[in-house]
């Protein structure tokens, strides 16, 4: 009779993955992105909460700047000239997506120096 009991213990409570890698970011459905995107043939357990936290960090980095932007702006709102002006102003994350365009981001506010009013040293004689 072994194996039968009365009792037992009740099923744990489910975790997820996230929660115990203490992450925002879903971790299982990056392993599944992984093993369908076939990166690989096999996907070791802790690709996918690497990749996760990787991913979390550079979105909230990316969010802090373009509230930031935001706040400068007076707007409560962030929209993708926020977003713009944070990735262009930011020298490491502007050479992370040198190569990628925000779609209604605009261009960074840029007047050539030989295009400005020259500066006299001296006050204006007449």
């Amino acid at each position: 009779m072994s194996g039968r009991g009365k009792g037992g213990k009740a099923k744990a409570k489910a975790k997820t993955r996230s929660s115990r890698a203490g992450l925002q970011f879903p971790v299982g459905r990056v392993h599944r992105f992984l093993r369908r995107g076939h990166y690989a043939n096999r996907i070791g357990s802790g690709a996918p909460v690497y990749l996760a936290a990787v991913l979390e960090y550079l979105s909230a980095e990316i969010l802090e700047l373009a509230g930031n932007a935001a706040r400068d702006n007076k707007k409560a709102r962030i929209i993708p000239r926020h977003l713009q002006l944070a990735v262009r102003n930011d020298e490491e994350l502007n050479k992370l997506l040198s190569g990628v365009t925000i779609a209604a981001g605009g261009v960074l506010p840029n007047i050539q120096a030989v295009l400005l009013p020259k500066k006299n040293d001296k006050g204006q004689k007449k």
